[in-house]
């Protein structure tokens, strides 16, 4: 069978989710550390964002649909599960997190820190501490999804999960989504036991620079 190929860099909190599933569901793969709108990528993904994923003669994009394919392609624990109850509440938390809180988390919080527009190239303090309140609002949402069943979807790990769980490793690299995941005991108790998985701590990436890449 044709290696699995993973287009994108390791900083890439949807790259990682690909990698994660792959992880989970001991499947062998390769990672190509291409940026957003490489050749590579634009070949696959029509507006040039990472990752995307060649498997022979199977070309993808969107880390979510990569993800299904890998599940119903490859042995090994379903992250999707059958049941349709489960299964749509995972795709219900997949769909949360990626259009309403990647960008308070991610594109407002995180880029200040990392990307900021700033003259100096400092963090803009400013920006950060407007959006603060609504991180904190944001992360006491999942603390309550959480402590419900103890994950995002249901008593168990799902694609769900993985799809958070780089977002909130982003969040917890500085002070205020630090204390405020701290602060929050369902979800540190959830990021502590989630974070041990070997999927997780095999797809650590480098520590974020502010040359690198945003995440897509």
């Amino acid at each position: 069978m044709a290696d699995v190929e993973i287009f994108g860099l390791a900083p890439s909190t949807y790259t990682r989710v690909v990698r994660m599933v792959c992880e989970e569901k001991g499947i062998p793969y390769t990672l190509r550390s291409v940026p957003p709108h490489s050749p590579e990528i634009n070949a696959i993904h029509p507006y040039g964002k990472m990752p995307v994923l060649r498997h022979g003669d199977v070309a993808l994009c969107e880390s979510k649909a990569v993800a299904t394919y890998l599940d119903r392609s490859f042995p090994g624990p379903k992250v999707i599960p059958d049941d349709p109850k489960a299964a749509a509440l995972t795709e219900q938390w997949v769909s949360i997190v990626n259009t309403m809180m990647d960008l308070p988390l991610v594109r407002q919080y995180l880029f200040n820190y990392i990307f900021p527009k700033t003259a100096d190239g400092k963090p803009d303090r400013k920006a950060i501490d407007e959006i603060v309140p609504k991180v904190r609002d944001t992360l006491g949402i999942l603390d309550a999804a959480i402590g419900k069943n103890g994950n995002l979807a249901g008593k168990d790990f799902t694609f769900a999960d993985i799809n958070l769980m780089p977002i909130l490793a982003y969040v917890r690299s500085f002070p205020e989504g630090r204390e405020a995941i701290a602060s929050s005991k369902n979800l540190a108790a959830y990021y502590d036991r989630h974070a041990a998985r070997p999927s997780f701590t095999a797809t650590i990436p480098p520590p974020p620079q502010t040359d690198r890449a945003k995440a897509s």
